[in-house]
């Protein structure tokens, strides 16, 4: 009968012990902005931002949205929570958050850094891809992110030509189309190692045609006469070297992509 008793107790038992983890586990827990007014939760997710720790302000920007959805801070959070996401290494989510803010706030005063902001997120994008180029320069920054990169500069200057991000756009633009250029060269020069010399000369003739100020085109314009040459199209052959002479002799190509192309950019003022 005691043995009864004894394992009657034990559900009983563990049944307060759980209870006991529980409120343990929520004390340790426990939210210390669960209090915070909007102002407060504001401040420390911009503070957060000046001292680069970018999880702790994305938490912030988070609980700020979730909590007071309404008003200028919930709309300054919507646009700094993408800068902050961008600068976590979540390119993804700074896309989505940028595209939202947009969506909702089309007439925002932030409006055109937000689109500054889609370019300079694609511009810097960590994804690549692998390719048998060249050796030693087999792996190339992901083309889609860069074209990409350059539409949304382009779409930046279409809609807001005299913003303060306007003149970085277009020197980073002109380094995505000179990047652009030479990965399509490269690849060109693949297809020509592999005898495919028909795809070469399509890939010279784009460049020249689409990037004609890009100093890839020179390399672009020694490639499309290598493939006539292959391919016995002397005539061919013969008038490219004379467009590439003309183009040694007078530097018609080769523009500089300008300086500050690569440099970074700040979070919006509060």
């Amino acid at each position: 009968l005691c043995a009864m008793k004894n394992l009657a107790s034990i559900p009983l038992l563990a049944a307060l012990l759980a209870a006991f983890l529980t409120g343990c586990a929520s004390l340790g827990s426990e939210d210390e902005t669960e209090n915070w007014t909007v102002e407060q939760l504001y401040d420390a997710a911009h503070q957060a931002v000046l001292d680069e720790n970018w999880n702790q302000a994305v938490d912030y920007f988070e609980k700020l949205e979730a909590r007071f959805p309404f008003g200028p801070y919930a709309e300054q959070a919507q646009i700094e929570i993408a800068y902050a996401y961008y600068k976590a290494g979540e390119p993804d989510a700074a896309l989505a958050a940028i595209d939202r803010f947009v969506r909702l706030h089309p007439r925002h005063p932030n409006v055109a850094y937000a689109y500054y902001l889609r370019g300079l997120v694609n511009f810097n994008r960590k994804s690549f891809i692998v390719e048998l180029l060249t050796p030693g320069a087999q792996v190339q920054r992901d083309p889609a992110s860069r074209r990409q990169a350059f539409f949304d500069f382009a779409e930046l200057l279409r809609r807001f030509p005299d913003s303060r991000y306007a003149a970085d756009a277009r020197q980073r633009m002109v380094a995505l189309r000179n990047d652009l250029a030479t990965y399509e060269v490269q690849v060109g020069d693949y297809y020509m190692r592999r005898k495919a010399y028909v795809a070469a000369a399509n890939r010279a003739r784009y460049v020249i045609e689409h990037y004609d100020q890009a100093p890839a085109v020179i390399d672009a314009l020694r490639l499309l006469a290598a493939a006539y040459d292959a391919m016995g199209l002397e005539d061919l052959a013969r008038d490219t070297r004379r467009v590439l002479d003309y183009n040694l002799s007078t530097g018609a190509t080769g523009q500089p992509a300008g300086s500050g192309a690569a440099g970074s950019a700040t979070a919006p003022a509060g």
